[in-house]
């Protein structure tokens, strides 16, 4: 269940998405904008179900994923602060084709199909941010193809490591790593091959992991093995 706010005009000014707004834009999109809180591990989307609104993440974290009928999922992306999700429906009113759940508390603002429309129109910088994300989507999925076709189970956590990290203070940083098991719905792995590979790394120096962050600590070598083909003979290798 979510719970329902009004939206404080100050909430969109700080929202990136929103940056290039005049004063009369945002007022104008209040009236298309609810503010909702959402609990841990609660769905907000359904694979399937009608595109109705777009969906930005003030804060906490969520999962996008594609679940099958025995009860397993996929996880396509994890979406944190400031990002947002639920565009592609509202371009080619298409049902949703992913479900998204809440990996910690979240709070949100949900903008509806006619105000997103609406305000496409009138705003170039907009449509050009939207244009932005789903060609950087397009160009993740190129990866995550690659990686599940070329690369070994130990390159694909080398690679997500890689792209999930940030550059904090000059040290190389994943802020909030996944779950083993998420990690492994990630990259098309089981949990127990994704663990093997995260305790080789951290025993040969490479990475440093504590509690839910993962330092990268040696770059250069992590580079080198999550761009390393593996052949198509010889299976997964870790």
């Amino acid at each position: 269940m979510s719970a329902q706010f009004s939206v404080n005009p100050q909430i969109l000014k700080g929202v990136p998405l929103f940056s290039s707004f005049s004063d009369q834009q945002l007022s104008q999109l209040l009236g298309c904008v609810q503010h909702r809180s959402y609990p841990r591990n609660a769905f907000i989307l359904r694979a399937g179900e009608e595109t109705d609104a777009l969906y930005l993440v003030l804060s906490g974290r969520v999962k996008v994923l594609i679940p099958d009928e025995e009860g397993h999922e996929v996880i396509l992306s994890i979406v944190g602060s400031h990002d947002f999700f639920g565009e592609m429906g509202l371009l080619d009113d298409q049902p949703r084709s992913a479900s998204v759940e809440t990996l910690e508390p979240c709070e949100m603002l949900r903008l509806s199909k006619a105000g997103f429309t609406n305000i496409l129109k009138d705003n170039f910088e907009l449509a050009m941010l939207i244009i932005r994300n789903l060609v950087k989507r397009l160009r993740d999925a190129d990866r995550k193809i690659e990686s599940l076709a070329l690369i070994d189970v130990y390159g694909r956590v080398a690679r997500l490591l890689l792209d999930m990290a940030e550059n904090v203070d000059g040290q190389w940083v994943v802020q909030h790593a996944p779950a083993k098991q998420e990690i492994a719905r990630m990259i098309g792995a089981s949990r127990e091959m994704v663990s093997r590979v995260v305790k080789d790394l951290q025993g040969k120096g490479l990475i440093r992991a504590e509690k839910r962050r993962i330092y990268v600590l040696d770059k250069q070598s992590m580079q080198r093995r999550a761009s390393t083909r593996h052949h198509p003979d010889r299976g997964h290798r870790a």
